[in-house]
C-alpha cells in the first residue's frame, strides 16, 4: 500500500498503473473481437463471446489490484452473498461520480457476469476505451432531446431499436445489464435545476429499464438494486487517483423481477408507462430514505472516532 506517499506521485503511479493496465488487455480484446466480424456466424459469438468476458475480467482485476496498492479505502459491503456469475442480472445503481463505475467493477467482478453499460454515442470517440467498449458490444446510445424530437421524429425510436439489438446479444450467454436510473451523475445544480423530490437523487428515468425488461425480463435471474454512499462526499476521479479514496458505503439487494411490467409498451402505453414509472419512483424513494440512514450512521461512527 501506497498511501504514506504524496498524493501527486500516487496519482503518477496510479495513472501509470492504470494505463498500462488497459494498453495491456484492449489490444488482445480487439484481436479476437476482430474474429467476430470476420466470422458473424452464431457458433463462432459462443465460443469467442465468453473468452472476451474473461479477458474483460482480468483486466478488472488488474484494476482492483493498482486500486488497492494506491488507495487506503475502508469499505462497509453488505449483500453481495447468494449471487450467481453464470446467470443473468438487471443491476441499478445511483450515480454521482465515474469513480462509482470502479466501485461496481471493483466489487461485483466474478461474482456476477460483467457489467454492460448503455454509453452515450459521443464515448466511442475516448482513446482506448472507446474501441473496448467497442469490442465488448457495449451499447452506444444517443439519447437525443425532447427538443431534439420534435423537430427530427424520425429519430424517436433509435435508441429502443438500438436496446432491444443488444438485449439479443446479451441473452446469448450470461450478462449484467448496467443501468444509471438518473442517467447523468449526481450534482447539486442538477438536482436544484430539476426540483427533485428526492434529497440525495435526481429523478429517475424509467425508459432504460423498461426497454430492457421487455426485451430480456425472462433472462433476468433477479434486480440487483445497488446503493453507493460516499460519507466524505462523491470522489472525483482526479482525486480517487490521488488516493483520496477514504470511505465506501455500498449495499446490494436482489429484487424480484416485476413480472407485470416486463411485458408492456413503455413508449406506447401510457397507462404502463405510468405504472412502470410508479414501481420505479418507490425504489428511488427507498433508495433515497436508506442513503440518509447511512450517511447519519457513518456521521456518527466517525464522531465517535474524534
Amino acid at each position: 500500500m501506497l498511501s504514506f506517499l504524496p498524493s501527486p506521485l500516487i496519482f503518477a503511479i496510479a495513472t501509470l498503473l492504470m494505463a498500462l493496465n488497459a494498453l495491456f488487455w484492449v489490444p488482445i480484446l480487439l484481436v479476437f473481437s476482430s474474429l467476430k466480424l470476420v466470422l458473424p456466424f452464431k457458433a463462432v459469438r459462443l465460443r469467442i463471446d465468453p473468452l472476451l468476458l474473461h479477458i474483460a475480467e482480468a483486466w478488472i482485476w488488474g484494476n482492483s489490484a493498482w486500486m488497492r496498492l494506491t488507495q487506503r479505502t475502508t469499505w462497509d459491503v453488505q449483500g453481495l452473498d447468494d449471487l450467481d456469475p453464470h446467470n443473468w442480472y438487471m443491476v441499478n445503481s445511483n450515480h454521482q461520480s465515474w469513480v462509482d463505475i470502479l466501485v461496481l467493477q471493483h466489487l461485483l467482478n466474478r461474482r456476477i457476469p460483467l457489467l454492460k453499460f448503455f454509453l452515450k454515442q459521443q464515448l466511442i470517440w475516448v482513446p482506448v476505451m472507446g474501441l473496448a467498449w467497442w469490442a465488448l458490444e457495449f451499447p452506444f446510445m444517443r439519447r437525443h432531446t425532447e427538443e431534439y424530437l420534435k423537430k427530427h421524429p424520425e429519430m424517436r425510436g433509435k435508441d429502443q431499436e438500438t436496446t432491444r439489438k443488444a438485449c439479443e446479444k446479451f441473452a446469448l450467454i450470461p450478462t449484467s445489464v448496467m443501468n444509471f436510473l438518473e442517467g447523468t451523475r449526481f450534482t447539486q445544480a442538477k438536482h436544484a435545476k430539476q426540483q427533485s423530490p428526492y434529497r440525495h437523487l435526481l429523478k429517475p428515468k424509467a425508459g432504460g429499464m423498461a426497454m430492457a425488461l421487455n426485451a430480456m425480463g425472462d433472462k433476468f435471474q433477479a434486480i440487483l438494486d445497488v446503493t453507493i454512499v460516499y460519507p466524505d462526499g462523491p470522489c472525483s476521479f482526479k482525486n480517487f487517483l490521488r488516493g483520496k479514496l477514504h470511505r465506501v458505503i455500498v449495499r446490494v439487494r436482489s429484487l424480484p423481477i416485476p413480472q407485470h411490467l416486463t411485458a408492456g409498451d413503455y413508449a406506447q402505453d401510457p397507462v404502463f408507462r405510468e405504472a412502470f414509472s410508479q414501481w420505479v419512483q418507490q425504489l428511488w424513494r427507498e433508495k433515497d430514505a436508506q442513503i440518509s440512514v447511512l450517511l447519519a450512521q457513518a456521521n456518527k461512527t466517525s464522531a465517535r472516532a474524534h
